[in-house]
């Protein structure tokens, strides 16, 4: 896995990513801590209202920032969205007002939905060969997870000698750190799509995503894997502090152990990818989700949540992971910035979806029925899934061309017999429609 740490391009991208993510897991201990101070037991409501907001950033802001982005260097950007995020999270600390959390966290996340796509579609450019990204992949999993192992134990360790307010300097730290290491590299240019009008750029990633039967696929498990991960996000911090009456430290160290099992289960998926489909390893994934969603109903200690914690980080990871390998198989290369984009928009409105339901249906009818709540959307997620995803998807389909002139230098590119002709399907301007 760590072979593609050679490739100089990419080890100073993983190192940007990785010192971006631990700030803002500090971020995410001491935005929980901030909203525990300032709303007490009613800090899930505030956290899923954040969190909602969130959302409604990535969902608005992606598509359009992956529509113009084509027209500023991919360096100049990155750096100046890192920027942006590190002066908000300077300002975090001197919040003492939940509407003011709300506004601050807009800012950022909007910053975030430029930075993230961008950030992802430059991968396969910088490693074209399939094995070499699908060990970035893991890599790149594994960096996520240190925003929910390493930053929670870092900042147990910082509460110790500081007050949570503090640890949003780290945050700042991380997003400069990473702006400084995207300076140190030349990346590769964004290959250039087709000049197309505004509405066409901003929406073609969305209807390109939502033709391929293997993303809708995706699609449905992106919704089960925001249901548990609302859940462990939104409401660990009621859980340990208001529940079972324990300290900001086992709230820490309870989102370390999702974390945890995040990473263990990061570290196997390459050999694993190996020997089985993106599609079997992504709805067992899932699978475990649900079902400890449905177990968590019946949880009623700290270590029995730890463990649970643990067993969905395993899930999380499983059914998470592949997803780049699905879009880079799914769209050109001039299409990938508007498909990963696509991708970040629709998984944050699952998130949408489950962020309120884990903060508010918590509160009003508490955390049990939210279990089962979230578990049973995960379940329906999976169903869904298994329907829409074919389990024999191949990337070769035969297909016909009525609407093609015989002359047409497609033909030429892959000639047919009988009208028909096979090549890997992919989503474009000849091909509109996913062959039945």
């Amino acid at each position: 896995m760590l072979s593609v740490l050679k490739n100089r391009t990419y080890r100073h991208l993983f190192a940007a990513q990785v010192v971006a993510l631990v700030g803002t897991g500090l971020a995410t201990v001491a935005l929980s801590l901030l909203a525990y101070d300032l709303a007490g037991a009613n800090a899930g409501t505030v956290l899923g209202t954040a969190l909602a907001i969130k959302m409604l950033a990535y969902i608005g802001v992606a598509p359009i920032a992956s529509a113009f982005a084509e027209r500023v260097p991919r360096r100049t950007m990155l750096v100046s969205l890192d920027v942006v995020r590190a002066l908000v999270a300077l300002s975090l600390p001197f919040v003492t007002q939940i509407w003011q959390v709300y506004i601050l966290i807009f800012v950022l996340q909007s910053a975030s939905a430029a930075f993230t796509p961008t950030f992802q579609a430059t991968i396969p450019d910088i490693l074209p060969d399939e094995q070499d990204y699908t060990k970035a992949l893991s890599l790149s999993r594994l960096a996520y997870d240190l925003e929910n192992v390493a930053s929670p134990m870092l900042a147990a360790a910082l509460l110790t000698i500081m007050s949570f307010h503090s640890l949003f300097i780290g945050t700042v730290f991380g997003f400069l750190a990473s702006a400084a290491l995207v300076v140190s590299v030349v990346l590769p240019k964004a290959k250039q799509p087709e000049k197309r009008r505004v509405y066409d750029r901003t929406t073609r990633g969305i209807r390109i995503y939502l033709a391929t039967p293997r993303l809708r696929g995706l699609l449905a498990l992106n919704l089960a894997v925001a249901a548990a991960s609302s859940m462990v996000i939104v409401n660990t911090v009621v859980l340990v502090q208001a529940q079972f009456g324990l300290t900001q430290h086992a709230t820490a160290w309870a989102l370390a152990a999702f974390g945890g099992g995040s990473m263990l289960s990061a570290l196997i998926l390459p050999k694993l990818l190996d020997k089985i489909s993106d599609r079997l390893a992504m709805l067992g994934g899932a699978t475990i989700l649900t079902i400890g969603l449905f177990i968590g109903g019946f949880i009623h200690s700290y270590i029995a949540l730890c463990s649970l914690w643990l067993i969905l980080g395993i899930g999380y990871s499983l059914a998470q992971t592949p997803s780049g390998r699905l879009l880079r198989r799914s769209a050109h290369p001039a299409d990938r910035p508007s498909l990963f984009a696509a991708q970040f928009a629709l998984s944050h409105a699952c998130w949408l979806i489950t962020y309120p339901v884990a903060g508010w249906f918590g509160a009003k009818f508490g955390l049990q029925g939210t279990f089962w709540v979230l578990g049973s959307i995960a379940a329906i997620a999976i169903l869904l899934a298994a329907y829409v995803w074919p389990r024999n998807d191949v990337d070769e389909l035969e297909h016909s061309h009525t609407d093609l002139l015989e002359d047409h230098p497609h033909f030429s590119q892959h000639p047919t017999e009988q009208d028909k002709h096979v090549h890997a399907y992919i989503i474009d301007d000849l091909h509109q429609r996913w062959p039945r």
